[in-house]
């Protein structure tokens, strides 16, 4: 998931200034629900019901002014009958 040139821009203030980057935050909030999205997609098409014991990693990649947000989910799937 890419960010634009703008987050990046105050992304780098914030590093200097200190404080909190509202619009990163959201970009990695997005990318969350968007990966655990897919993952119970790919759950359900493997005829399971959960996903249980999920790893989420988060990693950034810059460089030449662009910065790439990478959100990794690792999981099992299962089918959990009903009681």
């Amino acid at each position: 998931m890419g960010t634009n040139i703008f987050r990046d821009f105050f992304a780098k203030v914030r590093d200097v200034v200190g404080g909190r980057s509202g619009s990163f935050q959201n970009a990695l909030g997005d990318a969350r629900e968007l990966i655990l999205r897919e993952i119970s997609q790919q759950a359900e098409q493997a005829g399971c019901n959960a996903v249980i014991g999920i790893d989420l990693d988060y990693g950034e990649i810059s460089g030449s002014g662009k910065t790439m947000l990478m959100v990794a989910v690792q999981g099992t799937a299962v089918f959990i009958e009903p009681a």
